[in-house]
């Protein structure tokens, strides 16, 4: 099912404004950089409620700086006990990126794990290794050892260790995809099952698929940050094939001016969920870019992710 946000403020002025002076289609993403701190409006909280720079990795061979999460917790009097909680994982095309990410002074992912604590929802905002100090299945390890530290200490903040989801922007949405769809990779590295997934704008679902390609997707991109060794490097790391009828529910978010090709892999990767007979919901942000998709997550895009975690049945109950 397809569905369309849209919604007024203000600050979107700005944006038309701006907007008038972009004549193609990839000029609209450079206003997801010009904008962005004109469009931001910060969520606060307690200060109490913001726990940074919590290791969730360590040993010899932990990163001190990647392997490092940021906590945003609920207010207990509002929340009370039992909390959900979604893992936020950055994007960067799989070699940039970090969860402190700032433009113009604007905390982005920052915020988002405010606005997610505001509406009774945890938020852990991780860091992973980059490419090309390390592979694809570094980060994917990385993703789920986060994922496995949440839900090992989330009973001691005071969350539901049953309701963690998983989201993740762009490369970030790749990497949360895979290892939500994935029960091997996750047991793995110690993380059991996410009750839900949400992916925001990401590529590499189907890195097989031709169609992504003739629309405007270059392949070398993707060779170059997924071929490891083997020859089927495109079906490795696709996101697609570990899809399975015991998937778990999926709110894919995808912007209005997102690339086709990112348009196209959103498409997929719903599809590929209900022919599996896994419950997705494929929606659309108005009037966003790649990047300015990322401010719609405490905007328009917000209250369909806070519906969708609060009214997700998490081992056999609403979270």
């Amino acid at each position: 099912m397809s569905l369309s946000l849209a919604g007024p403020r203000s600050a979107r002025l700005v944006v038309a404004l701006a907007a008038l002076l972009l004549f193609a289609g990839g000029c609209r993403n450079i206003l997801g950089y010009v904008a962005t701190p004109f469009v931001y409006d910060e969520v606060p909280i307690a200060a109490a409620l913001v726990k940074r720079d919590v290791p969730y990795r360590l040993g010899d061979d932990a990163d001190a700086e990647k392997h490092r999460l940021d906590l945003f917790l609920p207010d207990a009097a509002d929340a009370g006990e039992g909390w959900p909680i979604v893992v936020f994982v950055h994007g960067g095309g799989w070699t940039s990126g970090d969860r402190g990410y700032t433009v113009g002074g604007a905390d982005i992912y920052g915020n988002f794990g405010r606005y997610l604590a505001s509406h009774g929802i945890g938020a852990a905002v991780i860091s992973y290794r980059l490419q090309f100090d390390v592979d694809w299945t570094d980060q994917v390890e990385d993703v789920a050892r986060a994922l496995a530290w949440v839900q090992a200490h989330a009973a001691s903040y005071g969350g539901d260790p049953d309701a963690v989801f998983l989201m993740g922007h762009s490369a970030g949405a790749q990497l949360a995809s895979f290892v939500a769809f994935d029960p091997g990779t996750a047991d793995a590295h110690g993380a059991g099952r996410v009750c839900g997934v949400i992916p925001v704008s990401g590529a590499g679902y189907d890195l097989a698929d031709e169609a992504t390609y003739e629309q405007g997707a270059r392949l070398s991109y993707y060779e170059r940050r997924f071929r490891v060794a083997d020859e089927a490097w495109q079906q490795e790391a696709s996101v697609i094939p570990r899809i399975h009828g015991d998937a778990p529910p999926a709110l894919v978010l995808y912007a209005e001016h997102d690339w086709d090709a990112l348009r196209h892999q959103a498409a997929l990767l719903e599809q590929a969920l209900t022919d599996a007979g896994a419950t997705a919901r494929l929606q659309r942000v108005e009037g966003r870019n790649h990047y300015t998709v990322l401010l719609a997550l405490t905007d328009e895009a917000g209250p369909s992710v806070v519906d969708f975690v609060h009214n997700t049945e998490c081992g056999g109950s609403a979270s």
